[in-house]
C-alpha cells in the first residue's frame, strides 16, 4: 500500500532562495571584456577566469590574442599572478554559467615564492590577516565538511544558527534567573534601620537635589519592601532596640519619597488603610481610570450604541453587571469625545464611580428632585433619563461660569424637564422657600454631590498629593455640614413616594464623609438606609478615638485599588420629619469641692452668688396678700395732713 520510505536513498532538493548568490562585478566583466582590458585586478581575480585558461598558464604558454607588456618596467607594471593550489576543501571555480564555486586560494608568483598579494595601486592583501575567534570557528567548521554539497551546507548552517540563539536564550534566561535570585537574597535578609546619619544624609540631597548623588528610587522601594516584612511579623523580624514608631517612620519618610506625597497626607492615609492595603492604593494612585460613558437612553439603546462606536474602530466592553447604561472603552481609532454619535447626544463621557449616587437616589417619575451642587451636569442627565422627562429637577450650583457646561449638556442630551438656578446652597431654604414650600411643598428627593478635598480622584490630579493641608480638609468639612443640613431642610418628609437624601464626595477622608453623616444624623431628624448598592466597603463606625452611629455600617465607599474606580463614599437619609429638633442644653458642670480651691478663691465667688440670688428672689416673688391687706389698714389709719 503505496511507496515505502528507504531511509538510505536522500533526494536531491534544488537550489532555494539563498542558494541564488550574487555575482561579483569583476566575474561578470570577465565573460564580456578581453582580459587585458581590466585596469584594476583584485585580489584573486586573475584566478577567476575560465580553466582554459589557467591550464595555458600552467604550462607556461600565452593564451592566444593576448600579449604582455611591452614597456621595460612590465615586471613593476603586471599585477602578481595567482596560482591556484588545492586545499582540503572546496576549491572556488568560475563554472559554465559563470556562477563563483566555494573554495581557498593561495597565491603565489611566478617563481613559488609565496608573497604578500599586491594590486595595482600598491595594496596588499594578505589572507593572514588577523581574524577573530569565531571566524577562525567558521573557516574550521566550513573546510571540515567540505565534502558535503550545498544544500546540505546551507541547512547545516540554519541549523547551527538556531542552536546558537537558543543557547543565547537559554544563557540569557539564566543570567536573569540568577539576577532574580540575587534580588530575593537581598530582599531575604534581615532588614536593618539605616543610621541617623544615613538619613540626615538623605535628607540633605532630598532637600537641594544634588546633582552628583540624586536619591537612588530603587534603594528606597527595596527598603518600603523589606520594611513592611517587618511591621507584619514586628515581634519576630525586628532589630533589637528598635521600636515600632521608628519603623513607622522611616516608611512613611521613605512612601512620601518615592510615591510624592505630602508627610500630612500620608499620616491620614495610614489611619485608614492597613499597611498592605497602603501600598495598593498608592500604586492605583499612579494608573489612570479606564474611561467610561453612559448611554443616553432617552435617544438610543446600549446595544445600538456600542455597534455604532465598534464600527468606527472602539474597543469597548459592558461596563459591569450592576450598571445596565454603562460602557468602558479600551481603545479607540477617534476621539471618543468628538464622535458623531457624542455629539448628537447618544452618550455622555462619566466616570463610573458618578453612576453610583444617581443609583442609589432611584428618582421616579413625576417626581420633584433637587441637585443641590450640578456641574457639569452629568447627574443630571443621568437623572433626566431615569424619569424619562418627566416631573420636575431643579439644577442648581453656586458657581455661574460651571453652569454653562450644564446648560451645553441638557441642550445636547435632550433633557426637557430641568429648571437650572444659581444660588449658594446654604442659603436654598431661605431664598426659595416661596418656590418649596408654597408653591411645591418641598421636594421629594435631594442629591447632594458636596465639594470637597478630591483626596479619591488623585490619578486625576496628582497635585493634591502635596496642596492639601488640616485646615484645606476642616474647611472642606465645615462647608459640607452647612450643605447637608440645608438639603436636609430642602426635602418633604411627607412625600409619598420620596423624602430621601443622598450625600456623596470623591473624597475618602473620614472627616469629610462619616463624620458629616453623624453630625447630619444628631442636628436632624433623619435616619441612614441602605443605598441599594450590592458592592462596596462599609463606612467606619469607630475611628481613632471617635465613636459614630451604628448605623453608618450602610455608607458605602469605593476605592480604586479594590473597585477599579474613582475613591468615592455614599450615604442615603430618610427624612421622617419635618420639625428642627431643639438644642438640648448641656448638664451643668459640678463645683469643685472645697479641698480642691483655695478659700480665698472661694468666697468672693459666693458672696456673689448669694447677691444675685437675693436680687432675682426680690424681682421675682410677688407680692403675698396678707402683706398686701397690711399695707391697705396702716394707709387708712394714718391721719390726714392739713
Amino acid at each position: 500500500m503505496g511507496r515505502k520510505l528507504d531511509p538510505t536513498r536522500k533526494e536531491k532538493r534544488g537550489p532555494g532562495r539563498k542558494a541564488r548568490k550574487q555575482r561579483g562585478a569583476e566575474v561578470e566583466l570577465a565573460r564580456f571584456l578581453p582580459p587585458g582590458k581590466l585596469g584594476l585586478v583584485r585580489p584573486g581575480a586573475a584566478s577567476r577566469r575560465p580553466k582554459e585558461k589557467h591550464a595555458v598558464k600552467a604550462a607556461g604558454q600565452t593564451p592566444r590574442g593576448r600579449s604582455g607588456f611591452s614597456d621595460g618596467n612590465s615586471k613593476w607594471l603586471a599585477p602578481a599572478k595567482a596560482k591556484k593550489i588545492p586545499s582540503k576543501g572546496n576549491n572556488v571555480e568560475l563554472s559554465s554559467d559563470g556562477e563563483v564555486e566555494e573554495g581557498s586560494w593561495e597565491m603565489e608568483e611566478e617563481d613559488g615564492s609565496s608573497e604578500e598579494m599586491v594590486d595595482d595601486y600598491g595594496a596588499s592583501s594578505s589572507e593572514e590577516e588577523e581574524l577573530l575567534p569565531i571566524e577562525k570557528a567558521a573557516l574550521k567548521q566550513k573546510s571540515d565538511r567540505g565534502g558535503l554539497s550545498e544544500d546540505d551546507s546551507e541547512e547545516e548552517e540554519e541549523e547551527a544558527a538556531a542552536v546558537e540563539e537558543a543557547s543565547k536564550q537559554k544563557m540569557g534566561q539564566k543570567e536573569e534567573e540568577s539576577l532574580d535570585l540575587q534580588l530575593n537574597l537581598d530582599i531575604d535578609e534581615q532588614f536593618k534601620l539605616p543610621t541617623n546619619e544615613q538619613i540626615e544624609r538623605e535628607d540633605i540631597l532630598f532637600i537641594f537635589f544634588l546633582p552628583a548623588e540624586p536619591p537612588d528610587l530603587h534603594i528606597i522601594h527595596q527598603r518600603i519592601k523589606g520594611n513592611m516584612e517587618v511591621l507584619q511579623d514586628f515581634v519576630v523580624k525586628r532589630e533589637e532596640g528598635r521600636t515600632r514608631q521608628e519603623y513607622l517612620a522611616l516608611l512613611r519618610r521613605d512612601m512620601a519619597a518615592y510615591y510624592s506625597y505630602s508627610d500630612f497626607l500620608l499620616m491620614k492615609l495610614m489611619d485608614i488603610f492597613p499597611l498592605p492595603e497602603l501600598i495598593n492604593f498608592l500604586e492605583a494612585n499612579e494608573v489612570p481610570r479606564p474611561v467610561t460613558i453612559r448611554t443616553n437612553t432617552l435617544k438610543t439603546r446600549r446595544r445600538d450604541l456600542a455597534q455604532a462606536l465598534i464600527n468606527r474602530g472602539v474597543n469597548l466592553d459592558p461596563l459591569g453587571k450592576w450598571s445596565k447604561t454603562g460602557l468602558v472603552i479600551y481603545d479607540s481609532s477617534v476621539p471618543i469625545g468628538a464622535t458623531p454619535e457624542y455629539l448628537a447626544g447618544h452618550y455622555m463621557l462619566q466616570g463610573a464611580s458618578s453612576l453610583l449616587p444617581v443609583m442609589a437616589l432611584a428618582p421616579q417619575e413625576n417626581e420633584r428632585i433637587l441637585d443641590m451642587c450640578c456641574a457639569p451636569g452629568g447627574k443630571t442627565s443621568y437623572i433626566a433619563q431615569l424619569m424619562k422627562n418627566t416631573g420636575m429637577i431643579l439644577a442648581n450650583d453656586s458657581n455661574a461660569e460651571r453652569l454653562r457646561s450644564v446648560v451645553g449638556n441638557l441642550h445636547r442630551l435632550g433633557v426637557t424637564n430641568a429648571v437650572v438656578s444659581n444660588c449658594d446652597g446654604r442659603q436654598f431654604p431661605k431664598v426659595c422657600s416661596c418656590l418649596l414650600w408654597g408653591v411645591l411643598g418641598g421636594f421629594d428627593r435631594v442629591l447632594l454631590d458636596a465639594p470637597c478635598s478630591g483626596t479619591g480622584v488623585i490619578s486625576k490630579d496628582p497635585a493634591v498629593k502635596t496642596n492639601k493641608d488640616e485646615k484645606d480638609i476642616l474647611r472642606c468639612a465645615h462647608l459640607q455640614k452647612e450643605l447637608i443640613l440645608s438639603a436636609i431642610d430642602s426635602v418633604n418628609a411627607a412625600s409619598e413616594t420620596g423624602g430621601y437624601i443622598v450625600y456623596c464626595t470623591c473624597s475618602i477622608m473620614v472627616e469629610e464623609n462619616e463624620w458629616v453623616v453623624d453630625y447630619a444624623l444628631k442636628k436632624r431628624n433623619v435616619r441612614l438606609v441602605a443605598t441599594g448598592l450590592d458592592f462596596g466597603k462599609e463606612g467606619f463606625t469607630r475611628f481613632k478615638d471617635r465613636r459614630f452611629h451604628p448605623s453608618l455600617k450602610s455608607t458605602r465607599r469605593f476605592y480604586p485599588h479594590t473597585h477599579n474606580m474613582d475613591g468615592f463614599f455614599v450615604a442615603k437619609f430618610k427624612k421622617f420629619s419635618n420639625a428642627i429638633p431643639q438644642a438640648q442644653k448641656e448638664p451643668a458642670v459640678e463645683a469643685a469641692t472645697p479641698s480642691a480651691v483655695p478659700d480665698t478663691v472661694m468666697e468672693p465667688q459666693l458672696k456673689k452668688k448669694k447677691l444675685e440670688g437675693s436680687k432675682v428672689d426680690k424681682e421675682q416673688k410677688p407680692p403675698q396678700p396678707a402683706l398686701k391687706k397690711r399695707r391697705s389698714l396702716q394707709a387708712q389709719r394714718r391721719p390726714l395732713k392739713a
